[in-house]
């Protein structure tokens, strides 16, 4: 049976490859949890670990015929840019982002597609499907990361037959947003964080990245 978190526990999305190694780990405070269903909430400024170069570099400085095929290490460092609600769902090859500005104002969507990998005591694993899709506030979209996809593919870090479900999911979604329905219906978009709140931390998550 799948673990069941309370509001305000912390937990850990870890991003794992198909050869099972972990890549990045990002901790979400939990908002709602039914066990098969989670939104979380990753602000600003968070602690994370995400995957670079063996030199440092961020993967996307490496050239796209070598970027799936490159070495990778784990870096310390921050989430940055907005602050985002999740959405993750067990049963769907993807999670939904809701992104935030600083001044706590909606700015978009974009849905990370994901191949699901189960809970454990504390995480929720994913692997990173590269293709997405990026939902503007008045619920226009584009693919994104295409050609990112078809590297992956012809590195072996994903399957064919994984990003054929992978699009198709794209293409699930797309349709939630094209007819306004959740989670493209305003749900969360006015969301506030409690300020007293402290930012979900790597440390209330333990050992998580072995």
């Amino acid at each position: 049976m799948s673990p069941l978190w309370t509001p305000g526990e912390t937990v850990c999305t870890r991003f794992v490859r198909n050869d099972n190694s972990v890549g990045g780990l990002h901790p979400l405070r939990v908002l709602e949890d039914d066990g098969e269903q989670l939104i979380g909430w990753l602000p600003k400024g968070t602690g994370i670990i995400a995957s670079r170069l063996p030199d440092g570099r961020e993967i996307r400085e490496e050239p796209l015929e070598n970027r799936f095929r490159a070495g990778r290490s784990q870096v310390h460092t921050t989430w940055h840019g907005t602050s985002t609600i999740r959405l993750i769902s067990e049963s769907h090859w993807s999670s939904v982002w809701w992104f935030f500005d600083a001044e706590q104002r909606f700015l978009s969507w974009y849905v990370n597609l994901e191949i699901p990998r189960g809970r454990t005591e504390r995480t929720l694993d994913r692997v990173d499907g590269a293709l997405d899709v990026h939902v503007s506030a008045d619920r226009g979209w584009e693919w994104k990361d295409e050609d990112e996809a078809d590297a992956a593919v012809e590195a072996g870090r994903i399957t064919p037959e994984q990003l054929t479900r992978l699009r198709a999911e794209g293409e699930r979604v797309i349709g939630l947003a094209e007819s306004g329905v959740f989670p493209f219906d305003g749900a969360w978009c006015d969301f506030q964080p409690d300020p007293a709140w402290p930012r979900p931390g790597l440390d209330r998550v333990g050992q998580v990245a072995d």
